[in-house]
């Protein structure tokens, strides 16, 4: 049975990182902005395991596409009572619940309740069960690579990975006098939950914004996915100035340095996943 834990290794690492990348070298000026952004109402839902039948959660994909050997980001919707018989995954996903409760756990372990702001990891060839509870379950569900297929428990196998559950009481935070990737002036906090060992070192985290943030998100990565996992963030797409409302499943991302103009204009915080394989600075306009 897996425990929800604290990983220390992540607070490591987010040390590091801050301590390596001092300075962030987006531009203030970008030509040919890439951003785009995809409201929770326009993402299509179908069978995430059309096998299954009437059975099956629904599957909206947000980036990228499951079925191709490619990075893809997908919501994943349960309905209240859903258990999964025992099953794999041929390859390692990662996961992050955006509303309800969920449970994803070795098959004769007992319910372990996820609740919203909670992350874990599914490794390839570990054979597992996945439940669900609540008026509405979504997660978010990231793969590196795909196709993403389910298996039965006869085809499991070792991959070397450990699963993690991370309840969201023990995300750890780091603040402006912690990392560099914020501003002094910023009240944001900003959690690091993986980086890859591979050459283009893609990273995962989480950014809280506090009610009445202003500011902007720059990163000098060239790939940035970035997903509303609570509250409401008010979005200005550098093309046209225009100013989009992205709600809880919202996403925006981009294909190059770029900066991302954001606000917070209600009283509750933001919290939003972001995946990028660049340095982040989150900066806050104060308002006087």
């Amino acid at each position: 049975m897996r425990k929800i834990i604290i990983i220390f290794i992540f607070l490591t690492t987010a040390i590091t990182i801050s301590c390596n990348n001092s300075e962030n070298k987006t531009s203030e000026s970008i030509k040919e902005p890439t951003n785009k952004v995809l409201l929770s109402s326009q993402i299509q839902w179908e069978k995430l395991n059309p096998a299954r039948g009437d059975q099956s959660p629904q599957a909206g994909t947000i980036w990228g596409d499951r079925n191709k050997e490619v990075p893809t980001g997908f919501l994943a919707k349960f309905i209240d009572g859903f258990s999964s018989p025992p099953h794999i995954h041929n390859v390692t996903y990662r996961a992050i619940v955006i509303s309800g409760s969920i449970h994803n756990d070795d098959p004769k372990a007992k319910n372990m309740w996820m609740k919203p702001g909670s992350f874990w990891t599914q490794p390839a060839g570990e054979s597992h069960i996945t439940s669900a509870k609540g008026v509405e379950n979504i997660a978010l569900v990231e793969i590196d690579k795909g196709p993403y297929l389910v298996k039965p428990i006869d085809k499991a196998f070792d991959n070397g990975e450990k699963p993690i559950n991370i309840d969201v009481s023990n995300i750890i935070w780091l603040d402006n006098s912690e990392t560099n990737w914020i501003t002094p002036n910023s009240d944001a906090e900003i959690s690091f939950l993986w980086k890859s060992k591979s050459i283009n070192q893609h990273k995962g985290l989480f950014i809280k914004l506090p009610n009445g943030f202003n500011g902007a998100l720059k990163t000098n990565g060239n790939i940035v996915h970035a997903v509303i996992i609570k509250g409401l963030l008010n979005y200005t797409m550098p093309q046209t100035d225009e100013v989009k409302d992205l709600d809880t499943g919202s996403y925006f991302g981009s294909i190059d340095n770029t900066i991302h103009k954001v606000s917070n204009n209600t009283n509750k915080e933001v919290l939003l996943y972001m995946r990028t394989n660049g340095d982040v600075k989150i900066e806050e306009t104060k308002q006087h």
